[in-house]
């Protein structure tokens, strides 16, 4: 994947103010590309979509209980394809749905601990590496790091693709 022009500075390489801007994208798309190398290895490992890992991890992000509803909004994904999500991630022991005790209309999505263990056992060896990668850096580096990963994905959460057409 080829940087843009703002990241590359217009020339397919990095230029002027942004070699740092440029180093970032590399770097993130490298980051990106290992997670989901892992999380595609687990989907496989589980009979699971990748779409479905992504699911378990807002699920698992969540500050509230998810909502099947939330869940599309955040993955962009229609309600029949959550629901077919939701039903193999169900069968495969990795949630569970309940009610919501005041509307049962709401339902609330659960990661079961069943579903985490399997994660975290596959997973781990990620946690690991990052954690290797923190020892590398002060608190101070860490905390700066945090704050600015935090504001890319704030900035990222504001960028919204085309709107799907009725029956595409």
């Amino acid at each position: 994947m080829a940087g843009t022009d703002e990241e590359t500075g217009g020339a397919g390489g990095p230029a002027g103010g942004g070699a740092d801007l440029y180093a970032l994208a590399v770097e993130l798309r490298r980051m990106h590309g290992e997670v989901n190398r892992l999380a595609h290895a687990f989907a496989a490992g589980q009979g699971l979509h990748a779409t479905d890992v992504q699911a378990l991890g807002a699920i698992l992000d969540a500050p509230e209980p998810m909502t099947p509803g939330r869940l599309r909004e955040r993955l962009g994904l229609t309600s029949g394809a959550v629901t077919a999500c939701l039903d193999r991630l169900e069968r495969a022991g990795h949630i569970r749905r309940t009610r919501d005790t005041r509307d049962r209309r709401v339902v609330h999505l659960h990661y079961t601990e069943g579903g985490k263990a399997l994660a975290r056992a596959h997973f781990q060896p990620l946690a690991t590496a990052a954690a290797r990668a923190r020892a590398r850096l002060t608190q101070e580096e860490a905390d700066a790091a945090l704050r600015f990963l935090a504001a890319m994905n704030g900035e990222f959460a504001q960028i919204r693709g085309p709107e799907r057409r009725p029956g595409g």
